[in-house]
């Protein structure tokens, strides 16, 4: 279907022979047109929910920090894309750290991240956190058993360290099939508009399924706790996830609660 924003939706919606001209000429097909407005309006609909709570973040000097994880291709560019697409730029930052630095590696191991953390009055997004200590590090072998041991036996305290300071967690997991992440990375392969999205650990990713699900899993029984679940958003409908990442953000920053389709919490 062509791609038009909420604006020209509405408007067209609005003009019963524009839709029947629009699927004459095979430009829109009419369920798939009708789905796409009721999208739009409901993501602009949350995002707007979500703009007020930012203001209320900097007017309360609250301190926000919203950690996605996932398997790779599962989304989780683009549904922060969407998630802070209306936000107050100036009081957000998305992070996505490179690999540590010859220094970086001497230090201890959350110490660049904390360098991170929200000031007063902002939201901060990590795109992959410290949490590749504990999925894709051991996966690859990038760390030895006993760092990554130590860093299941710090994180839950560190975590508690930081909302105990007052700063608001929120860990979200974008999971995915491994048939539409194979479907995904293949398109990555065929578009050359998005082979910068294809690095070399992702064409391992479906070889190593087994070895990613035995991680993540261990990462849930383990860093998962009532006061700092893991929220698992599966992200196989590109859009019905972004919508309930911004169900489950406004969920925790507020009183008002959304029902959500695809999520689980670990724990239960």
């Amino acid at each position: 279907m062509a791609e038009f924003d909420l604006k020209d939706l509405e408007a067209i919606n609005n003009k019963q022979e524009i839709i029947d001209f629009l699927v004459e000429h095979d430009i829109i097909k009419e369920k798939k047109f009708k789905e796409q407005l009721a999208y739009e309006k409901e993501l602009q609909q949350l995002q707007e929910q979500l703009l007020a709570l930012q203001s209320n973040i900097i007017d309360q000097n609250k301190r926000v920090l919203i950690i996605f994880e996932g398997r790779d291709a599962a989304g989780k560019g683009g549904t922060i894309s969407r998630v802070t697409e209306y936000l107050n730029p100036k009081k957000y930052r998305v992070v996505s750290l490179p690999k540590p630095n010859e220094l970086q590696q001497g230090q201890w191991y959350f110490q660049r991240y904390f360098e991170e953390l929200p000031n007063a009055g902002e939201i901060v997004f990590f795109d992959r956190s410290w949490y590749n200590r504990a999925v894709v590090e051991p996966v690859f072998d990038f760390c030895t058993k006993e760092q990554y041991d130590k860093f299941l036996n710090q994180v839950v305290d560190v975590e508690k360290l930081l909302q105990d300071d007052g700063i608001i967690l929120i860990k979200i997991f974008l999971s995915i099939s491994k048939k539409e992440q194979a479907e995904r990375l293949q398109e990555r392969k065929d578009d050359e508009l998005k082979h910068w999205k294809l690095g070399s650990l992702d064409q391992k990713a479906q070889e190593l399924w087994d070895k990613y699900t035995d991680y993540i899993t261990a990462m849930y029984e383990k860093t998962g706790t009532e006061n700092s679940p893991w929220i698992e958003i599966v992200t196989d409908d590109k859009k019905t996830a972004r919508l309930e990442a911004l169900k489950t953000i406004i969920n925790a920053l507020s009183t008002k609660k959304y029902e959500t389709e695809t999520v689980k919490n670990y724990p239960s």
